[in-house]
Protein backbone atom coordinates (compact mmCIF):
# COMPACT_ATOMS: atom_id res chain seq x y z
CA UNK A 1 0.00 0.00 0.00
CA UNK A 2 1.36 3.45 -0.80
CA UNK A 3 1.76 6.22 1.74
CA UNK A 4 0.59 9.82 1.77
CA UNK A 5 2.72 12.92 2.39
CA UNK A 6 2.38 12.46 6.16
CA UNK A 7 3.86 8.98 5.80
CA UNK A 8 0.57 7.26 6.64
CA UNK A 9 -0.71 4.32 4.63
CA UNK A 10 -3.19 5.53 2.03
CA UNK A 11 -6.61 3.95 2.01
CA UNK A 12 -7.95 2.18 -1.06
CA UNK A 13 -10.34 5.14 -1.33
CA UNK A 14 -7.41 7.58 -1.58
CA UNK A 15 -5.46 5.35 -3.95
CA UNK A 16 -8.42 5.01 -6.29
CA UNK A 17 -8.84 8.78 -6.48
CA UNK A 18 -11.20 9.77 -3.67
CA UNK A 19 -14.65 11.28 -4.08
CA UNK A 20 -14.50 12.10 -7.82
CA UNK A 21 -13.45 8.54 -8.59
CA UNK A 22 -16.21 7.09 -6.40
CA UNK A 23 -18.82 9.24 -8.17
CA UNK A 24 -17.59 8.15 -11.59
CA UNK A 25 -17.41 4.52 -10.49
CA UNK A 26 -20.96 4.42 -9.11
CA UNK A 27 -22.40 6.07 -12.23
CA UNK A 28 -20.61 3.67 -14.58
CA UNK A 29 -21.35 0.69 -12.31
CA UNK A 30 -25.11 1.27 -12.37
CA UNK A 31 -25.10 1.77 -16.14
CA UNK A 32 -23.61 -1.72 -16.39
CA UNK A 33 -25.92 -3.24 -13.77
CA UNK A 34 -29.09 -1.76 -15.25
CA UNK A 35 -28.21 -3.05 -18.72
CA UNK A 36 -27.63 -6.60 -17.44
CA UNK A 37 -30.78 -8.69 -17.79
CA UNK A 38 -29.47 -11.14 -15.17
CA UNK A 39 -29.87 -8.52 -12.42
CA UNK A 40 -31.62 -5.40 -13.74
CA UNK A 41 -35.04 -6.64 -12.60
CA UNK A 42 -33.97 -6.22 -8.97
CA UNK A 43 -33.85 -2.45 -9.61
CA UNK A 44 -37.18 -1.96 -11.41
CA UNK A 45 -38.94 -0.13 -8.56
CA UNK A 46 -35.83 1.49 -7.07
CA UNK A 47 -35.16 5.22 -6.82
CA UNK A 48 -31.82 5.03 -8.61
CA UNK A 49 -30.61 8.46 -7.52
CA UNK A 50 -31.08 7.45 -3.90
CA UNK A 51 -29.62 3.99 -4.57
CA UNK A 52 -26.53 5.49 -6.22
CA UNK A 53 -25.99 7.82 -3.26
CA UNK A 54 -26.22 4.88 -0.83
CA UNK A 55 -23.86 2.79 -2.98
CA UNK A 56 -21.35 5.63 -3.17
CA UNK A 57 -21.43 6.10 0.61
CA UNK A 58 -21.09 2.36 1.15
CA UNK A 59 -18.17 1.97 -1.28
CA UNK A 60 -16.48 5.01 0.26
CA UNK A 61 -16.78 3.45 3.71
CA UNK A 62 -15.54 -0.03 2.74
CA UNK A 63 -12.61 1.49 0.83
CA UNK A 64 -11.49 3.45 3.88
CA UNK A 65 -12.80 6.88 2.91
CA UNK A 66 -14.78 9.31 5.03
CA UNK A 67 -17.86 7.41 6.09
CA UNK A 68 -21.30 8.88 5.66
CA UNK A 69 -22.98 5.52 5.19
CA UNK A 70 -26.12 5.26 7.27
CA UNK A 71 -27.95 2.57 5.31
CA UNK A 72 -29.36 -0.63 6.70
CA UNK A 73 -26.94 -3.41 7.37
CA UNK A 74 -26.35 -5.69 4.40
CA UNK A 75 -28.60 -8.49 5.68
CA UNK A 76 -31.61 -6.21 6.33
CA UNK A 77 -31.02 -4.13 3.22
CA UNK A 78 -31.10 -7.13 0.91
CA UNK A 79 -33.61 -9.44 2.69
CA UNK A 80 -36.46 -8.44 0.35
CA UNK A 81 -34.25 -9.25 -2.65
CA UNK A 82 -33.35 -12.67 -1.24
CA UNK A 83 -37.10 -13.34 -1.05
CA UNK A 84 -37.23 -12.42 -4.77
CA UNK A 85 -34.54 -15.01 -5.52
CA UNK A 86 -31.26 -13.10 -5.08
CA UNK A 87 -28.48 -15.69 -5.07
CA UNK A 88 -24.77 -16.27 -5.75
CA UNK A 89 -25.24 -15.92 -9.51
CA UNK A 90 -26.61 -12.40 -9.02
CA UNK A 91 -23.92 -11.50 -6.47
CA UNK A 92 -21.28 -12.70 -8.95
CA UNK A 93 -22.81 -10.53 -11.70
CA UNK A 94 -22.66 -7.46 -9.48
CA UNK A 95 -19.04 -8.22 -8.51
CA UNK A 96 -18.20 -8.69 -12.20
CA UNK A 97 -19.62 -5.23 -12.98
CA UNK A 98 -17.76 -3.69 -10.06
CA UNK A 99 -14.47 -5.15 -11.29
CA UNK A 100 -15.15 -4.08 -14.88
CA UNK A 101 -16.06 -0.57 -13.74
CA UNK A 102 -12.92 -0.10 -11.68
CA UNK A 103 -10.74 -1.57 -14.44
CA UNK A 104 -12.37 0.69 -17.04
CA UNK A 105 -11.62 3.70 -14.82
CA UNK A 106 -7.93 2.74 -14.72
CA UNK A 107 -7.78 1.41 -11.17
CA UNK A 108 -4.73 -0.83 -10.81
CA UNK A 109 -5.44 -4.56 -10.70
CA UNK A 110 -4.16 -4.94 -7.12
CA UNK A 111 -6.64 -2.30 -5.90
CA UNK A 112 -9.49 -3.85 -7.89
CA UNK A 113 -8.69 -7.13 -6.14
CA UNK A 114 -8.74 -5.40 -2.73
CA UNK A 115 -12.17 -3.89 -3.44
CA UNK A 116 -13.49 -7.25 -4.66
CA UNK A 117 -12.17 -8.95 -1.52
CA UNK A 118 -14.07 -6.39 0.56
CA UNK A 119 -17.22 -7.02 -1.49
CA UNK A 120 -16.77 -10.79 -1.13
CA UNK A 121 -16.72 -10.31 2.63
CA UNK A 122 -20.31 -9.05 2.40
CA UNK A 123 -21.62 -12.02 0.37
CA UNK A 124 -22.99 -14.01 3.34
CA UNK A 125 -24.87 -11.02 4.73
CA UNK A 126 -26.18 -9.87 1.36
CA UNK A 127 -27.52 -13.38 0.71
CA UNK A 128 -28.85 -13.79 4.30
CA UNK A 129 -26.68 -16.76 5.20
Amino acid sequence: MSTNVAGQKRSVYEQIGGEPAMSAAVELFYRKVLSDERISHFFEDVDMERQAAKQKAFLTMVCGGPSAYSGKDMRKGHAHLVKQGLNDTHFNAVAEHLAATLTELGVPKALVEQVLAIAEGARADVLSR
